[in-house]
């Protein structure tokens, strides 16, 4: 277990601009009791801890079995043997472990895991839709409700989702719901010469359609060597003017790699908060946007799970709304694999 000298040694060289994320030895010292309790909860219940990398460092850096972005997470849920999941994240990707492990316990901490593109479409929505568009196969982002995915005949992520659709036989594509990640893989796929006649759901992420190209200009009229990566959730105009566009755990493998040492990032600033920790002596540009709803996620709620969990933090899904998810999320690892 991690003690305070090591926490404070991780979060130390993380300023990403806001006070959630401002660390002394002291702040370091008030976490301990909440961690220690967190770990023996998880030897006594078999239970682990999945952490997205846009959850706040603090718990990152302290409680997580299992971190990384969304297709990462959903491996680590399908292959765990633990019998509680605990899932800091937001409420679909609870939602989506339940998926893969119906006869596990698994756990929302969070008290307002919302998601604007997961919010913004219903299984009714997408009822309609199939009825307008018989021929058309469905592809659903999984930023969406276990119920969308039950409607829908093939999962993806931003790591995977421009290889799954060109891979998709079908040329007619319906993608949902996030028009500007849909809008990428139209422009990504006619670069490369694949027709495909992709209609799309409007639905965005609040913190990813506030970033405009004009921020990338000011920040290369600033430092010169600087590598810009975003996230395939931005606006294409942001996306065209980027070196690199990737999920969170490809841009945090492709700093890694990369031998520049300055680094503009168009994600949610969790990345960036775990990338200062990682790589100190590299350089981070620009400001930072949170998610409020990643953020609502703290280390005493997810201890109140693990010691008393409410009916609002048990994940309960629909047996045959559970199979039919299934299906649509197990075509995603099947596309993955090959």
């Amino acid at each position: 277990m991690i003690n305070a000298e090591q926490l404070y040694q991780k979060l130390k060289d993380i300023h990403v601009g806001n006070p959630i994320c401002k660390f002394t030895k002291e702040s370091c010292e008030l976490l301990l009791p909440a961690v220690e309790r967190i770990e023996k909860l998880k030897r006594e219940k078999n239970a682990i801890i999945l952490v997205h990398n846009y959850v706040a460092p603090q718990i990152f850096y302290s409680v997580a079995d299992y971190t990384g972005d969304s297709y990462g997470l959903s491996k680590n849920a399908k292959e765990s043997d633990a019998d509680i999941i605990v899932f800091a994240a937001v409420r679909f990707m609870a939602e989506t472990a339940k998926i893969l492990n119906p006869q596990k316990t698994v756990l929302d901490p969070n008290p307002n895991g919302g998601c604007s593109l997961a919010d913004g479409i219903t299984a009714k929505d997408v009822i309609e839709l199939r009825k307008k568009f018989p021929s058309h196969t469905f592809v659903c982002y999984i930023n969406t409700t276990a119920e969308v995915k039950a409607q829908c005949d093939v999962c993806v992520t931003s790591s995977n989702v421009y290889k799954i659709i060109e891979k998709i036989p079908n040329e007619k594509i319906y993608f949902l719901p996030d028009k500007l990640m849909g809008e990428n893989v139209i422009q990504n796929l006619k670069e490369k010469g694949v027709k495909k006649d992709i209609q799309l759901w409007d639905g965005t992420c609040y913190v990813h359609e506030e970033y405009q190209s004009e921020s990338i200009d000011q920040v290369r009229s600033n430092f010169k060597s600087v590598e810009v990566l975003v996230h395939p959730e931005c606006n294409s105009a942001v996306v065209n003017k980027a070196d690199y566009v990737g999920s969170t755990s490809q841009m945090l493998n492709h700093v890694r790699e990369s031998e520049r040492d300055t680094f503009f990032l168009l994600t949610e600033c969790g990345l960036t908060g775990i990338l200062q920790s990682e790589f100190p002596k590299k350089k981070f540009a620009g400001g930072c946007t949170m998610c409020k709803y990643m953020k609502s996620n703290s280390l005493e709620d997810i201890l109140n799970v693990l010691e008393n969990p409410g009916a609002q933090n048990i994940i309960e899904i629909d047996p045959k709304t559970q199979k039919n998810a299934l299906q649509c999320v197990n075509q995603m690892f099947e596309y993955s694999a090959h």
